[in-house]
């Protein structure tokens, strides 16, 4: 078997490449073809974890729009930003420290290898992989150590996709620049024009899709229509709240938006439930009026907190708790919530807790990378509602936390809901746990939001759907040539 590669490239990040990309997943998979995604080389903190480790959030979506089981060949490099200027790296899912060290540069003919096996498997195993690029095929500062746009694309001799997020404005010069500053050779792998977000009468662009065609011989295959209510979570950066809610609103959660914020995909589904307004916010004003807070995962735990704390976050958050308010931390926000984070071996470093739980966090080297099933003992407060309820989901995080013991021996202690991964105050009202993908068990949805918890979409309609919008919005014949020529 030797698959023919499909390629989606975007002028920018955050034109909607993974969007794209998982809809294709989809569209090929249903026809019967066996489809598997790829990405050589993803930089984002939002991670699943699949077989053989840790992968991109996005990669693991596509694998489940292509109905495949998501491995580290998916997303061989993913890069896990820890400060502007640093990030962990990981290799086929494992943490590699040696990689992590090494000059930018350097580190990209060194991985290549790698990154080039595990496409071939993947071509060798399947009839359909769908490939997504990273930022822009036009990076041309980057050309000189590219191992996930033009690279790939040679490599697998993909048919190649341009998206470009009409929505900001400057589509057309977008589409031209990026053919344009890309070398000549690789521009015959462009085969469609794609313009996404797009808000209006499609016929109001003519004759500019003929023009730009003219110029570059490229036709515009697709004008997809803006869709805010797709339902797939976002890869990166936080998305968008301005239809975040329907019919009369019960339930408003505020989500605090730190600078190294991780996993953030998984609170997708309180988006989608009726009567619930998620916000994200990134002040103590905007904490007023919320029912929930929930302080997320963090891929730099002690530098999100001094962050929180600078922005006088910290007191609006004990505020809120002292209220009785429902305060949830994920991992990270977990070990925020307790008393003290403890570095002995320079992972993220020492700093006081918000001291809302009686724990104590010891970051540890090895990182535990792993998914889990687990059942809640009794749950009291806001959050009784899981009381024996079995979720699954997945855990990342180098912390171990525990009770704090000089505080046990004062009579102040945790209430723990399941041995290591959760625990919760006195009150009730204050939750923490390791445990990520908790809003995305059907469970813990309908035990905490009723009927409106069970009204949320599976993915796999979302997919569905997804498919349905390409397939009505691509030129016919378009999405089966790439694949048949």
């Amino acid at each position: 078997m030797s698959a023919k590669a499909v390629m989606v490239l975007g002028t920018t990040s955050g034109a909607g490449k993974s969007w794209l990309t998982t809809a294709l997943c989809r569209y090929y998979a249903r026809q019967g073809l066996k489809v598997a995604p790829f990405k050589a080389q993803n930089m984002s903190n939002n991670a699943r974890v699949v077989t053989g480790g840790e992968i991109g959030s996005a990669q693991y979506f596509q694998a489940l729009a292509a109905r495949a089981e998501p491995e580290v060949r998916m997303n061989p490099l993913l890069l896990k930003p820890e400060r502007d200027t640093h990030s962990q790296v990981v290799l086929l899912g494992q943490v590699d420290e040696a990689l992590t060290r090494m000059d930018w540069r350097g580190r990209s003919e060194h991985v290549w290898p790698t990154v080039a096996r595990a496409l071939d498997e993947l071509m060798a195993e399947n009839d359909v992989v769908v490939i997504e690029g990273a930022g822009s095929p036009a990076e041309i500062n980057l050309s000189g150590s590219d191992i996930v746009n033009l690279r790939v694309a040679r490599h697998a001799n993909a048919q190649c996709l341009l998206v470009t997020d009409i929505d900001r404005g400057g589509a057309f010069a977008h589409l031209y620049g990026t053919w344009a500053l890309m070398p000549e050779d690789d521009r015959a792998l462009i085969k469609g024009f794609v313009l996404n977000k797009f808000r209006g009468d499609a016929a109001l662009l003519a004759p500019a899709p003929q023009m730009l065609q003219e110029k570059t011989n490229v036709p515009t295959v697709a004008t997809l229509p803006m869709w805010y209510q797709h339902g797939l979570p976002e890869e990166d950066g936080v998305f968008d709240d301005r239809h975040s809610a329907s019919g009369v609103i019960t339930t408003t959660i505020a989500v605090v938006v730190y600078p190294r914020i991780s996993n953030l995909d998984e609170f997708q589904p309180l988006k989608n439930i009726p009567g619930v307004h998620l916000k994200w916010v990134r002040s103590a004003a905007e904490v007023q009026g919320a029912d929930w807070v929930i302080l997320p995962g963090s891929k730099h735990t002690s530098g999100d907190l001094a962050w929180l704390r600078a922005q006088g976050l910290d007191r609006a958050i004990a505020a809120h708790a002292q209220r009785g308010g429902a305060v949830l931390g994920v991992c990270g926000g977990l070990q925020m919530l307790g008393e003290a984070l403890i570095d002995s071996h320079g992972i993220d470093g020492n700093a006081p807790g918000l001291g809302l739980l009686p724990l104590v966090t010891a970051f540890e080297p090895t990182k535990t990378v792993q998914r889990t099933r687990a059942t809640f003992s009794t749950v009291i407060g806001p959050w009784a509602a899981l009381s024996g309820i079995t979720v699954q989901g997945y855990e990342i995080h180098h912390g171990q936390t525990a009770q704090h013991p000089a505080m046990a021996a004062k009579g102040d202690v945790a209430h723990r809901l399941i041995p290591r991964l959760a625990w919760q105050n006195v009150a009730g009202n204050v939750l923490g746990l390791y445990l990520h993908g908790l809003f995305e068990d059907p469970a813990a949805l309908q035990a905490l939001f009723g009927q409106h918890g069970a009204q949320v979409p599976t993915l796999d309609a979302v997919f569905e759907r997804m498919a349905d919008f390409i397939d009505e919005h691509f030129e016919s014949g378009v999405l089966d040539a790439l694949i048949h020529d």
